[in-house]
């Protein structure tokens, strides 16, 4: 009964357990290291972090090992937070509750519920156990953005809220960017033009922390995409400099030099970010992006050397490709991006019966995301078609990640490729029966999408 009792109240908490609630897509593991990375690496959110990995350790059943890191976010907020520690270590002491809880230590629990009480009536507007206040939104936003891509909206609402009593706090409004960043990568329709909501939320962070190099790196990744190359440089460049350590800064600057061709400086940075995080995922997949441009570039050229030598290349380069990519997925379980690179590989290395497995397997995993699978149709039918040569099981691949209702740059990927292949066939043939099935199934699904959506609208106006 006291326990039953003890859940209720629990409910009412604003903490990681009752934010994420559900945790069955959500790679643990591969959270875990990027957290224990993080909280080694970036001081400015190291209690955040050790509050994301009590939870994750509580989950794994580590509660021992949760109740440290507890310790450790509370511990970073005193000091660093003096003045405002009682808005701060709202979230701390919930997670604190639920993870006793979790232990059957009702007593310690039911002590951290009071000391809530005891904080909550300092605010007007506070319920018996949380203050909805900008330093709960902030933190929110900030463990939303860490497991799953279907919690990215949600975060940027919670940066939004914060910023609305707190405007010119940094760190909501790098949150509130960083948000719009993830959302954009996923959506499949990243902003174009002079009035980037992004460019210009990341330019407000610099206005209000001209120092900040994290949002310096980011922004010239944005004015890349807008062919904005002059100012990018310079952003990066400078904050290299201003920063040449800093993990983040060097992930991001690695990026853009990829992108804009320079591989090897690219790779310069990798490596020298590899061994500040020798176990970090997404540093081997970048690795393996940048020996990947190398090896096509290899392919393409009208290079002087002798066959055997630039055999020998692209056999390296190959094995390379191959290497960081499976290191990636093997670190992140929850890569599909790193495994479906590497079959990629395995396609261009004319290994299409491994290739052909690594798409089966994945769309078998049981646990997988709809943007990974949105993922792995796109990528299965650009395989099918480029190297299978069949553009009857391309079409297929696609309809199949175009059916998945998610918006996501995968499935714009799809209709894409769609919308190409029935026009390529009218090309040829005015009455071609597949293009018009292809894209009267466009048409079917965007109708029934409008059609929720009409419904979606009634029923919020009614209620």
């Amino acid at each position: 009964m006291q326990k039953n009792l003890l859940r209720v109240k629990l409910n009412q908490l604003q903490c990681h357990f009752t934010w994420i609630l559900q945790t069955e897509n959500i790679d643990l593991d591969g959270m875990k290291q990027i957290l224990h990375d993080s909280v080694k690496l970036d001081e400015k959110y190291q209690a955040s972090s050790y509050n994301q990995l009590a939870f994750v350790n509580c989950l794994q059943g580590n509660c021992e090992e949760a109740i440290q890191n507890l310790k450790e976010a509370e511990k970073v907020l005193r000091e660093n937070h003096e003045d405002e520690f009682d808005k701060r270590i709202i979230v701390t002491y919930g997670n604190y509750a639920w993870v006793y809880y979790h232990m059957g230590q009702l007593t310690d629990a039911q002590s951290y519920l009071d000391k809530l009480e005891r904080i909550c009536q300092q605010f007007p507007d506070a319920s018996r156990y949380t203050a909805m206040i900008p330093e709960v939104y902030g933190e929110k936003g900030w463990s939303l953005l860490s497991p799953a891509a279907k919690y990215y909206q949600e975060a940027m609402k919670c940066f939004q809220r914060a910023l609305e009593e707190d405007t010119d706090n940094v760190e909501w409004n790098f949150g509130f960017a960083t948000a719009l960043m993830r959302l954009e990568g996923y959506s499949g329709k990243p902003e174009n033009g002079k009035f980037s909501e992004l460019a210009m939320q990341l330019r407000r962070v610099l206005e209000l922390d001209s120092g900040h190099t994290e949002a310096m790196v980011l922004l010239a990744l944005k004015l890349q995409d807008l062919n904005e190359n002059e100012e990018a440089l310079r952003l990066v460049e400078q904050a290299l400099q201003k920063s040449p350590d800093q993990l983040h800064v060097i992930r991001y600057a690695a990026k853009f030099y990829r992108r804009a061709g320079k591989v090897e400086k690219a790779l310069e940075l990798l490596g020298k970010g590899l061994e500040i995080t020798p176990n970090s995922a997404f540093l081997h997949h970048q690795i393996g992006l940048c020996y990947k441009s190398k090896l096509i570039q290899l392919i393409k050229s009208d290079s002087k050397s002798s066959h055997n030598l630039k055999l020998q290349q692209k056999v390296s380069l190959i094995n390379q490709c191959k290497h960081h990519f499976d290191e990636a997925f093997r670190l992140k379980r929850s890569f599909i991006m790193a495994k479906l690179a590497f079959a990629e590989i395995c396609a261009i290395d004319k290994d299409h019966d491994k290739a052909g497995a690594i798409y089966k397997d994945l769309l078998n995993l049981e646990y997988i995301t709809l943007e990974n699978k949105q993922e792995i149709y796109l990528e299965a039918g650009k395989f099918e078609f480029h190297h299978k040569k069949s553009e009857s099981n391309a079409s297929k691949c696609y309809l199949e990640g175009f059916k998945i209702k998610h918006a996501s740059k995968a499935r714009e990927g799809c209709r894409y490729y769609l919308e190409k292949t029935a026009e390529n066939r009218l090309c040829k043939n005015r009455r071609d029966i597949q293009a018009f099935c292809i894209r009267g199934i466009i048409h079917m699904v965007d109708g029934q999408e409008c059609f929720e959506k009409v419904l979606e609208i009634e029923l919020s106006n009614e209620e």
